[in-house]
Formats: structure tokens, C-alpha cells, sequence
């Protein structure tokens, strides 16, 4: 027989099974049972009822990792309503567009961020504002608590499994964000995949370091619902406080962006934390590929269990893994090779690897192509865009979504990202990987955080330049030369994939889930060209 898959089946399973169980861990020191967690969710979408919410409405969220958070994203789309994430290091602007451009009715604002949304609010068609802590927010908002007070009782509307019930909005790292559509189908299947994958299990304790507006925090607001395990919520995330939270909370399970695992490593060389409390520690992350030097630090000392996942917002997001340990011993450096990989297709994902004719490359671990993805956990589509999605999902091959990213392919299928389309290196006509220029200078024991881009070049046409965050944090004092890192990378490399520039840098600039944004660095290196690929 036939049932349809609902994002409500994860929070609806959890109180069935586990309703006496801890559910949550909130910032604010309560600790709420599934029974509760529910209970507030249900008085939510009473609220949002009653003041008129309606099935396909679109509600945004712009919180921390709080329960409020997982109330609000329930609450809402117990009613059908369309669970709007947003990302809280965006401007007031950025605010204007997403909310003016979803056509969102009711906004739950955190008491940090709600002046974000205060400073815009009579330019949007938002009609409903409500915040966890009136007092300290200018304007009229309405009371969480408040809104709970009033009764549980809601009517929940017929919901199929085709329809849109979440709407994530990109990065927008070049141009305005786009709202990626994503049906209870999607959301759902991409649960299960996570659930299977990362190995989740109802014992799990899980610590909130990605943001929960991040595709919804990779889909862990419903697989970690619907597993029944423990959300441990945070407001932010600083290295000292991970570590603490892991042992304070027997953590077994969270996400870390490349640029976490660094912080997470810098804070641990200084400081020499206890790494794991009752439990054994799985740690994921994406967004680039992390260094060798990172995963041995993170397995070998910390004594963690890393998986390195790939995907992006319209992809679900995760579409690969590189933890296939039929191809790797657990004891042998080796491991580390497989593990830096983006990995093989989750199931019932189709991978591949196309050149500009939207034909397969090579699988030779060498022939670079385009990453194409077909699968149930890819969007519907763009928000009110149809010619952007019609070009996601038809640029090479048809039917596929189109990434951007340029990888190679192994003989067993597994995919290594080389770059970015628009950030891989051409100097005098041979095509340089940015990655693994970064993976060599991550290997001088004075780096802690580093981003390759190209640069102009009168004789090359672009040229490799390195951004790099000495360890100590301070640029005037890095404790190595330009030119000594210059050198360290070139005994590594062939000699045309040398790095020929060095700039030190406090910080890199980073998306709110933890990317580098290189495309800032390259605007800020190019401007005075007359664009942004060389001619040499």
C-alpha cells in the first residue's frame, strides 16, 4: 500500500515511542521530554491557526539552535504551512528580499536577530511578528510564550507528499539568494538517507553546531526527531564550547565545517580539553575538503570517528560519502586518502562525473568533469524562478541537477572535488586545483586556515595566491615567510602549480555554515581588471 511521506511522521513517531524520554537540551537550561516538545509544537500551530495561518502560508524562522527553533519549524508545518529558515548573518536587506520575495506571512524572530526584521518589517508583507523575549526587542512583537498560552488544540490539515513544505534559501554568493523548494518527499527520503548513513540510532545525543536554517541543519531536524535520539541545542558555536558540551552531554554525534575542525584543533593544541565524554564521537563535514592533517589530528588524538560528507543546498543536501570502509583499514594511514574524498553516491543516488558535452569522463581518478546529481533528495526547483531551475537541471545532461563543482571519478565510482567551476586556476593554459594547493600548505605546521584562489597575471594570465591565517591569529607576526611558505608548497607540487603569491590574513571571509567565500576574496583581488578570468 501506498503511504505518503510527511515531515510530521518524525515528531508524530517520537512522541508515540519515546514520549517520556529527553528530547531536548535548551539553551535557556530546560530539558523538555518528546511529550513536551510536542505539546509545544501542537499550542504553536494553534496559535498560527488562530490568527489565521493557513495550509501553504509561509513561515520564517530566524533563530540560533534553540528549541524555539524546533518548536516554531514543527508548529508550523503541523498546519501545512511552509517552514521558511533564515539565515541570521544576513543583512536587514537581505531580509527585505527573502521575505518580500517568499510572500512570508508570520516570522518567529529570536530577541538577537529580531531587530534584523524590525528594520524592515513595513516593507515586507509579513502580518505576524512574534520573538522569544518582547522586552528586549524594539517594536511591537508578539510573546512566544504567550502565543503557546492559549490552547493545543489545532486542525491538521490533508497534507500529500509532493507538496512544498520547506523553503531554504542559498548563500547567495553571487547575485540575490534563491529559494530552493523542497517537498515533504524530499525532506523525508533525505532523512532516511542521513539516518542510514551517519549511522543515527535512538541512543544518539546530537550537538547542534550547524545551524538549523542550513537545509534544516542537514535534514537533522527530522532525522534526529523521528530516531527518537537528543538534541542538544546551542546559541552559537566556539570551539571551547563544543568541547565542553561533548563531555558535559555525552555527545555522540555532530557536524563540523572544515573551518570548525580547525578552531576545534587550534583550541586543542592550546588548551588540551577532554575530547569525549561516555560516549564514542562521530563527527561530519563537508563544505570543502578537509586536509589529511585535519582528519589525523581529529581521529588520532581527539580520537573521534570523522565522515566526510558532500552536497549542497538544492541537493538535499548530502548526496556523498567518502565512509566506505570496504576500501580503508581503520588503522592504517591510508584511511586518509579515501576520507579527504567527497565519496560515493548515497543510495539511490545517481553520481556523475560529465564533460562539457554532458558525457562521463574517464574514471581515472585524473580526467576532471562536472558533478551532475539525480536523486529523491534533490529540490523541486527555485522559488518564482523557473528559468534558473530549468538551466540547474539542464546546462550539461538533462534531468540532472548541475552542481558547479569540477571532480574527478575513481574506477569504484567514488567522486574527489577538484574546485569550483568558477575558482579553478588556469595559468598559462594548465588547469591548477585550488584544493590541493590548500592541502599542501595545510601541511606547514604555521598554518591554520588557508584559501587559493587565482590572481592577475600579466605573464600567466592568473596566477595561484594564498590567503593564509597563521596559527597565532596575528598577520603581522605569521612566525613564516611569504617566501618559506612559498617554497614549502613548491617541494610538493609540480613546478607549474607552485604558489607564487602569499597574503596574510586575520580571518577568511566564510558563509554562515562555515564555507569559504572565495568569491569575495577573488572580487576584492580582480578589481581593478576588466573581469574576473585571466588572459594570459
Amino acid at each position: 500500500m501506498h503511504k505518503p511521506l510527511l515531515v510530521t511522521d518524525f515528531l508524530d513517531r517520537a512522541r508515540d515511542h519515546y514520549a517520556d524520554e529527553e528530547a531536548v537540551v535548551a539553551t535557556t537550561g530546560e530539558r523538555y521530554t518528546y511529550a513536551e516538545l510536542g505539546d509545544r509544537a501542537d499550542r504553536f500551530s494553534a496559535a498560527l491557526q488562530e490568527r489565521g495561518i493557513e495550509k501553504g502560508d509561509r513561515v520564517a524562522i530566524l533563530d540560533p539552535n534553540t528549541h524555539y527553533h524546533l518548536e516554531a519549524a514543527y508548529g508550523s508545518m503541523q498546519v501545512g504551512a511552509v517552514h521558511t529558515p533564515l539565515n541570521y548573518r544576513l543583512t536587514p536587506d537581505d531580509f527585505r528580499y527573502i521575505l518580500e520575495n517568499a510572500g512570508v506571512t508570520a516570522v518567529y524572530a529570536d530577541y538577537e536577530y529580531a531587530d534584523k526584521i524590525e528594520a524592515v518589517r513595513d516593507d515586507v508583507p509579513t502580518e505576524l511578528f512574534v520573538t522569544n523575549d518582547p522586552d528586549a526587542v524594539d517594536g511591537d512583537w508578539d510573546d512566544f510564550e504567550a502565543w503557546l498560552d492559549g490552547g493545543d488544540e489545532y486542525d491538521r490539515p490533508e497534507m500529500t507528499e509532493d507538496e512544498v513544505i520547506t523553503i531554504n534559501y542559498t548563500s547567495g554568493t553571487t547575485g540575490d539568494p534563491k529559494g530552493v523548494m523542497r517537498t515533504h518527499r524530499n525532506e523525508t527520503l533525505h532523512a532516511y538517507l542521513i539516518s542510514t548513513h551517519q549511522e543515527l540510532r535512538d541512543d544518539d545525543i546530537y550537538l547542534w553546531t550547524l545551524p538549523m536554517f542550513h537545509v534544516n541543519g542537514w535534514g537533522h531536524i527530522y532525522a534526529v526527531t523521528g530516531m527518537g535520539a537528543k538534541h542538544v541545542c546551542t546559541r552559537g558555536v566556539d570551539p571551547g564550547g563544543i568541547f565542553e558540551a561533548v563531555t558535559a552531554e555525552d555527545v555522540s554525534y555532530f557536524c563540523a565545517a572544515p573551518t570548525v575542525l580547525n578552531q576545534l584543533m587550534s583550541y586543542y593544541e592550546d588548551n588540551h580539553p577532554e575530547t569525549a565524554g561516555a560516549n564514542d564521537v562521530r563527527v561530519a563535514t563537508a563544505g570543502s575538503a578537509p586536509p589529511e592533517a585535519a582528519i589525523r589530528t581529529v581521529e588520532d588524538e581527539f580520537g573521534w570517528y570523522l565522515k566526510h560528507v558532500y552536497g549542497a543546498t538544492e541537493t538535499g543536501p548530502l548526496i556523498t560519502t567518502s565512509d566506505a570502509r570496504r576500501f580503508f583499514d581503520d588503522d592504517s594511514s591510508d584511511r586518509f586518502a579515501i576520507k579527504k574524498k567527497q565519496g560515493l553516491g548515497y543510495l539511490g543516488t545517481e553520481i556523475r562525473v560529465v564533460d562539457e558535452e554532458g558525457n562521463d569522463v574517464e574514471p581515472d581518478g585524473a580526467s576532471i568533469g562536472e558533478v551532475v546529481v539525480r536523486g529523491n533528495q534533490v529540490m523541486e526547483g527555485y522559488w518564482e524562478k523557473p528559468d534558473a531551475t530549468e538551466e540547474a537541471f539542464s546546462d550539461r545532461i538533462e534531468g540532472y541537477y548541475h552542481t558547479g563543482d569540477l571532480a574527478t571519478i575513481d574506477e569504484n565510482g567514488m567522486i574527489a572535488i577538484q574546485d569550483r567551476k568558477k575558482d579553478i586556476i588556469i595559468s598559462g593554459g594548465e588547469n591548477i586545483s585550488s584544493i590541493e594547493l590548500e592541502d599542501a600548505l595545510f601541511e606547514h605546521e604555521a598554518v591554520d586556515d588557508v584559501a587559493v584562489i587565482p590572481s592577475p597575471s600579466d605573464e600567466w594570465g592568473e596566477t595561484p595566491k594564498a590567503f593564509v591565517v597563521p596559527k597565532g591569529g596575528d598577520p603581522a607576526a605569521p612566525g613564516v615567510t611569504e617566501d618559506e611558505l612559498v617554497e614549502f608548497a613548491r617541494d610538493q607540487l609540480a613546478s607549474y602549480k607552485a604558489i607564487r603569491r602569499v597574503e596574510f590574513v586575520e580571518e577568511l571571509p566564510t558563509t554562515a555554515t562555515g564555507k569559504v567565500q572565495k568569491y569575495e576574496l577573488r572580487q576584492e583581488e580582480w578589481a581593478d581588471e576588466d573581469r574576473m578570468v585571466g588572459q594570459g
